[in-house]
């Protein structure tokens, strides 16, 4: 008798719970991989999956066992049980999907916090005869800016200035507050690619120069196009950085030139926060954007932008 697909999945799931050991405790570490969210085409049932690399298949977890979450996030909330059965299920080969068969979403819904940092880049500051900052400039998102890594941008009527921002983000693995320094990156899950679109006009000019408002418009916040673990990462603070609209490169640096780097920005935003599973950090841009161009570049109709990281991916994003 012929077992079909989706019961074979489960019987390898059971089989590999009983043949894995129950390791020490070691944080979020030892699991390298590119975790991603989806659904099927036709489907819209949010579905948590593993990438068996950049544009390759995708592992369904919830095909392979039916235990597991449905999102990253609730992944995260499991801690180490939830990030080995993600392995398991990737080293299964068992229960792929093809990427034309699905589309992917933000690896990351509907985070508790959006944390941005402006002015983080050093190359970004001289671009403005900007001073460097001497401690990180925090501002935000609401989780309704987040979008997928290749949904479109929507230019809202309330803005002439739409400008772009390539930028580093990551994503809280477990919950902390007081974090010290040395111990923060035990707490990050992984890292990913964001666009940290932006109105000039309402951060710049309006509303006080707050610059909430300028940030958070629907479809504000591209992320993807997987968060990818921190042990797949070699050095997330020297990789290559760029965004480009229509094919031309706009922006191009390297994550050096970060000014307070991952660490210190988990140790200094969980002075005045509890950091949850699943929060957001952007980690600021490089120079290149539209505003400071002569004359002013913003995007319009039509537009494709793409942003690049090397070993994240890139997201594509057309602005309608």
């Amino acid at each position: 008798m012929r077992l079909p697909r989706r019961s074979f999945c489960f019987l390898r799931s059971l089989l590999s719970h009983r043949q894995t050991a129950n390791p020490q405790r070691r944080g979020l570490t030892g699991a390298a991989m590119r975790l991603v969210q989806f659904h099927h085409h036709g489907d819209r049932d949010v579905r948590l999956g593993v990438e068996q690399g950049d544009g390759l298949g995708v592992v369904d977890l919830k095909a392979f066992d039916p235990s597991m979450p449905s999102t990253v996030r609730e992944l995260l909330e499991l801690g180490d049980q939830g990030l080995k059965s993600a392995q398991r299920a990737l080293a299964s080969g068992q229960c792929v999907v093809e990427r034309s068969h699905i589309q992917l979403l933000s690896p990351v819904l509907s985070p508790e916090k959006v944390v941005c940092v402006g002015m983080n880049y050093r190359d970004h500051c001289l671009e403005q005869n900007a001073p460097i900052p001497k401690e990180p400039i925090i501002f935000s998102k609401f989780p309704n800016a987040i979008t997928g890594p290749y949904d479109d941008i929507t230019l809202p009527s309330e803005s002439q200035e739409v400008d772009w921002e390539v930028e580093l983000a990551f994503v809280i693995g477990r919950r902390g507050k007081h974090i010290k320094e040395e111990d923060a990156l035990s707490y990050v899950a992984g890292f990913t690619v964001a666009n940290d679109v932006s109105a000039r006009d309402w951060q710049m000019k309006r509303n006080g120069k707050q610059w909430l408002l300028g940030k958070t418009f629907d479809s504000f916040c591209p992320l993807g196009p997987a968060l990818v673990t921190t042990d797949a990462v070699k050095d997330p603070h020297n990789l290559g950085i760029r965004c480009l609209v229509n094919g031309e490169t706009v922006q191009s640096s390297n994550t050096d030139q970060m000014i307070f780097k991952t660490a210190e920005l988990v140790t200094w935003v969980s002075k005045f926060v509890t950091l949850t599973p699943g929060d957001v950090f952007l980690t600021g841009t490089p120079p290149g954007v539209g505003v400071f161009r002569k004359p002013p570049v913003f995007l319009k109709k039509g537009d494709v932008v793409e942003c690049q990281i090397d070993q994240l991916g890139s997201i594509i994003n057309k602005v309608v």
